[in-house]
């Protein structure tokens, strides 16, 4: 069996790496940026503890996790996980962060989504796979629609942030369509 890349894990800028003991620090650090936690979470922006970093992917056997690196220097730049996997339904759900602004817009969040599409569908032999955006999040809905995300509808005005309600979009992407635009 030959798959579309010979390494699974790597893409053109990030691979996808398990997590490091050194990788928390780094996280802690994150978990003050008040943008980042309101763009990967919907509950209130409230930083990870050392202990729930370190035990992120560990318990959950219905969730892949992987931390992502830059190729070049093998920086660590944030996470991306397949969740709440219903094997029987070959369904998950997708989640993403890039931590720093500064690694933000740089296309390292489209590689990462490549990545984790072609290791849900090729390695974990998923249908669908889906996840939930903030409509605030602009460059998050680009980058998902980018890579065969479509929009398949709208919780209204589930999120309260300063002082003004947001709704939620929720996107997936089934392998056919996926595999249509590779």
């Amino acid at each position: 069996m030959t798959t579309i890349n010979s390494n699974l894990f790597y893409g053109n800028s990030v691979k996808l790496s398990l997590p490091r003991e050194e990788d928390v620090e780094i996280m802690l650090k994150w978990g003050e940026d008040s943008e980042y936690l309101r763009n990967v979470d919907t509950e209130i922006a409230l930083p990870k503890t050392k202990e729930q970093l370190v035990s992120e992917g560990k318990t959950d056997l219905n969730e892949v996790y992987f931390r992502l690196r830059t190729i070049d220097k093998d920086r660590l730049i944030g996470f991306v996980a397949i969740h709440s996997i219903e094997w029987n339904n070959r369904t998950g759900l997708l989640s993403i962060g890039i931590g720093e602004s500064s690694n933000r817009n740089k296309g390292y969040g489209s590689d990462a989504l490549k990545l984790i599409l072609r290791y849900a569908f090729h390695e974990l032999n998923l249908d669908r796979v889906g996840l939930e955006v903030i409509e605030y999040n602009k460059g998050g809905i680009r980058a998902y629609e980018k890579v065969g995300f479509q929009k398949e509808g709208r919780k209204r005005s589930v999120v309260y942030r300063d002082g003004k309600r947001y709704d939620v979009i929720v996107m997936g992407v089934l392998r056919n369509d996926w595999k249509a635009i590779q």
